[in-house]
């Protein structure tokens, strides 16, 4: 006779994601049952599409950048090309030794995973294949897509996404970026260093318009630099394909013609047709609503990562599954403050901030309760080593603790650990200024912001 109880777990997870599998693999360690159901492949759109290959392609680029400039640190090297076969067959070694982990990672947990597309079809019940699987607790993690915009068609030839960007077999001689955000921003500057021909279209006023107004700046004058051209405060009005490739017309009648098009426009939450509004889940432009502790609208169904409202970052939606796994299991995990999550554009320079950029720091505080201090790179001995340029801000209530830091430079990405640190434990810059950051490393950077607004400066006018 067949176990009654063989499709029935104390968790059941839509979706191998970030946010998905730290649910699974969190919860396993309580002692729950878990399944996790995923359509492709375990890791989601982060380890097979997105932060891992991106990542990859962005250090290939530098790579190529150090071979063209390497005289100046008086290196005879010759750039002879960039092969992108060769680059693919890197980026996919890594995505698939991180690949094989997880799995392993996965079996040695116990989490069953069940291949195929999920669906809701109850308030403790999902379908898979035509099998039905039970649970008393239903984590939904089923992530997001690349956004295109109305009428603009994606053939994949001509006009891609960052998922056909990832698999090119050739560098385009030029290329249009519709999107200043963080992954339209990443892609021009790998494609740069490979040596295409980059131009962005951003309707926004400014790169990366979440960033503080000064990061966004900064970026702009590298980019600037780099030549990579960019228009902002230009709405797409269409695109044509031409014998050549495309002609992109943007607001004003302008035309910028490339070989391709990249639509790098945002990504939106994957919850169509899968039941859940069907159901009871309460939804907001494709959006699962959840509650501080990552409740929905139905009693026993939670939501992780991408399809809830706010940041669409992995590392949310892995710590998010973190949080859900303890909150199933009864042990009331702390609410985290969104504001507290790192965020990073890793481009050339990169882009690295925490906490409140400064006209919100103004808007939630008043203006004459802000005060906030800029080191610059150029005073930092492993900065000048590297030949970066850059800053780090902070932003702090006066007499009160630092509400935001934010960071440009080569490698910034590597010093907001220490950031994160300062924003979620509510630091004052005084009790940041003793402590003592090892010379000479960027990380003596942030150590000199906080002296000069303690009222310490030493390597700061």
């Amino acid at each position: 006779m067949s176990d009654p109880h063989a499709n029935s777990f104390d968790v059941l997870v839509l979706g191998g994601g970030s946010g998905g599998y730290a649910t699974a693999f969190r919860a396993t360690q309580l002692g729950l049952s878990v399944a996790l159901v995923e359509k492709d492949k375990l890791g989601g759109t982060c380890l097979h599409r997105g932060c891992i290959p991106t990542k990859a392609l962005l250090h290939a680029g530098e790579v190529a950048d150090a071979a063209r400039e390497a005289d100046q640190f008086g290196i005879q090297a010759v750039f002879n090309g960039v092969d992108m076969k060769a680059v693919n067959a890197y980026k996919d070694g890594v995505v698939t030794k991180l690949y094989k982990g997880l799995q392993g990672l996965a079996k040695a947990r116990k989490v069953t995973l069940i291949e195929g597309e999920g669906r809701l079809v109850g308030p403790d019940a999902v379908e898979v294949g035509g099998t039905r699987y039970t649970a008393k607790n239903i984590v939904l993690a089923t992530g997001s897509y690349s956004k295109t915009l109305p009428g603009l068609v994606v053939d994949g030839e001509r006009v891609i996404t960052s998922e056909h960007a990832l698999s090119l077999d050739h560098v385009p001689a030029s290329a249009i970026i519709l999107g200043g955000g963080v992954i339209g921003c990443e892609f021009a500057s790998a494609w740069k260093s490979f040596g295409v021909d980059v131009t962005i279209v951003e309707a926004l006023p400014r790169l990366l318009a979440v960033e503080d107004e000064a990061s966004s700046k900064a970026l702009e004058r590298a980019f600037r630099k780099r030549g990579i051209a960019f228009k902002v405060g230009k709405p797409f009005e269409g695109v044509e394909r031409t014998d050549t490739g495309v002609k992109v017309t943007i607001q004003g009648g302008t035309t910028i013609e490339a070989e391709l098009l990249l639509v790098a426009v945002g990504r939106g939450p994957t919850t169509a047709n899968l039941g859940y509004e069907e159901h009871g889940v309460k939804m907001e432009r494709g959006f699962v609503i959840t509650d501080e502790r990552l409740r929905t609208s139905v009693p026993g169904i939670y939501a992780v990562g991408d399809i809830v409202p706010g940041v669409q970052l992995a590392h949310r939606g892995f710590q998010q599954g973190i949080f859900v796994a303890e909150e199933i299991a009864g042990q009331h995990p702390q609410v985290f403050d969104e504001s507290g999550i790192p965020r990073v554009t890793y481009s050339e320079p990169e882009v690295a901030s925490v906490g409140l950029n400064e006209s919100k720091a103004r808007e939630l505080h008043g203006d004459d309760k802000i005060e906030t201090v800029q080191y610059d790179l150029t005073g930092n001995g492993k900065s000048q080593i590297l030949r970066t340029a850059g800053f780090v801000k902070l932003v702090r209530v006066k007499d009160g603790p630092v509400v935001g830091v934010h960071m440009v430079g080569a490698r910034v990405s590597e010093l907001i650990g220490e950031a994160q640190l300062i924003y979620n434990w509510e630091a004052f810059p005084g009790d940041v200024a003793p402590l003592v950051h090892m010379h000479p490393t960027q990380n003596e950077a942030l150590g000199e912001a906080h002296l000069a607004l303690a009222g310490k400066p030493l390597h700061v006018h």
